[in-house]
This record gives structure tokens, C-alpha cells and sequence, in this order.
């Protein structure tokens, strides 16, 4: 069936299952890292750690769960949403939501790469190697991405065709 004779309903229904599955693969990564994360700190090791990696860790943590938050409130929308025929409203906050929550999540990676770099070689060649993760996440999950996105259609006219 092409996307002409896709009706509303099926379109929507497809963009919500499509958001849903992306979703689950980036809550499982978010999640994982935060609990990891959260490990640290019960550690004989981080009680000595420096102030600037323990504020890196701290800056992580919550950079994690503000991940963890925005992954899974598109879930949520659905449940309270779902039954008034909103499907939409979901579908378009859902992407903004997946959107920010990868960035929070980009985020706690490369904090989570800093804080082992930091402790494994320390120094400059660790802060040279947190922003090479930024640069790697920022590339694949945004800039490349945005520069192969047909640019014949304005921004916001496919919100909700995720």
C-alpha cells in the first residue's frame, strides 16, 4: 500500500508503532547506563575521587535520568492518552520526547566515556577522548541524519510521520 492510499488512522497507527519500537532500544541503553552509574557510587573508590570527577559523575547521573524520563513519557502519553483518540498529540510529542532524550542520553555517554578515560589515562588525552564521543554521537544520531533528510520538506510538516 503506498502512503497515498495509507489511510489516517493506519498512518498514525504506524507512526506510533514505529516510535514505540525506537523507543524500546533506546530505553534498554538508558537504562543499563543508569544503573551503571548509579553503582559507582557504592564504590571504595569514588569516596576519594576528585571534586571534578565526582561533578562529572553527578552532571552524568542526571543527564541519565533525565533520558530515562523523556524515553519513556511517550509510554505514558499513550496509556492516559490513548483512549480519547489523541494519537496524534502522542505520536508528535513522542518525537520531540525521543529527541531530547537521546541528547540527554549522547550526553550521559560521553560523561560516562570522560569518567573512564579519566580514570584509565587522566588528564587532557581523557578530556580529548570525552569529546570524541560527543563528536561521534552528535554526527551519528543528529548531524548526519539532518544533512540527508530531504530538504524539499519544511521541518515540521513530517512530525508526525516518524
Amino acid at each position: 500500500m503506498s502512503n497515498a492510499e495509507e489511510s489516517e488512522h493506519s498512518r498514525l497507527a504506524r507512526n506510533l508503532n514505529e516510535l514505540l519500537q525506537e523507543l524500546r532500544v533506546a530505553q534498554a541503553g538508558v537504562q543499563i547506563l543508569f544503573g551503571f552509574l548509579l553503582s559507582i557510587t557504592f564504590t571504595d573508590k569514588y569516596a576519594t575521587a576528585p571534586t571534578l570527577v565526582r561533578g562529572t559523575h553527578l552532571v552524568t547521573v542526571l543527564c541519565a535520568a533525565a533520558a530515562v524520563a523523556l524515553l519513556t513519557a511517550p509510554a505514558a502519553w499513550h496509556r492516559v492518552l490513548f483512549r480519547q483518540g489523541r494519537r496524534e498529540d502522542v505520536v508528535a510529542a513522542g518525537n520531540t520526547f525521543l529527541l531530547a532524550g537521546l541528547g540527554f542520553l549522547a550526553v550521559a555517554m560521553t560523561g560516562t566515556v570522560l569518567l573512564i578515560s579519566e580514570v584509565i589515562v587522566g588528564g587532557w588525552v581523557a578530556v580529548l577522548i570525552g569529546v570524541a564521543a560527543l563528536l561521534v554521537y552528535g554526527a551519528l544520531w543528529f548531524a548526519m541524519p539532518l544533512l540527508t533528510r530531504d530538504t524539499s520538506s519544511k521541518l515540521g510538516d513530517d512530525i508526525t510521520d516518524v
